[in-house]
């Protein structure tokens, strides 16, 4: 019985939308560690509370989903992977630093800020797996990646 509750458990961490959930568990919990920290000890407004908290959680969020949840290794791609992923995060940081003022204005108790800065997260987090397994991180054939690879190298060396 606890051999079979064992295969379960890894069958289901190999699972892309389980190690995404947690990679987001990771980086919210890092996110709104960062945002109460700035907004209630270091007495920081909402806004500028968010922004930071955004940014520092998006570090580890790249970082796992790109080697954990799809399993890629090596260097980062900068313009298939790093430049999409970040302006994917800018729009989240924009919804989210929105939703922040806008409660703010309501009321800027911490668990306030700290409630819209959840509420962006989870609007987005559905659109953002599908970006992250469709466009961004998707596996393809690696010779056809090391092929593209080389036309890009080869195109920069022309310019």
């Amino acid at each position: 019985m606890l051999g079979s509750l064992g295969a379960l458990a890894r069958a289901q961490f190999d699972r892309k939308p389980v190690r995404y959930s947690l990679v987001s568990v990771v980086a919210v919990g890092v996110s709104q560690l960062v945002l109460i920290l700035c907004n209630a000890l270091l007495d920081w407004t909402a806004v500028p509370s968010n922004l930071m908290a955004v940014s520092i959680g998006s570090i580890p969020s790249y970082a796992l989903n790109r080697s954990w949840v799809w399993g890629k290794r090596g260097p980062s791609h900068l313009w298939r992977e790093v430049v999409p992923f970040w302006a994917f995060a800018l729009l989240g940081l924009a919804f989210s630093t929105l939703l922040v003022h806008l409660a703010s204005q309501w009321n800027d108790s911490t668990l306030v800020v700290s409630a819209a800065n959840l509420t962006a997260f989870g609007l987005l987090w559905v659109a953002k797996y599908l970006f992250l397994n469709a466009l961004l991180f998707k596996v393809v054939d690696e010779a056809a990646d090391d092929v593209a690879d080389d036309v890009a190298d080869e195109e920069l060396a022309t310019t």
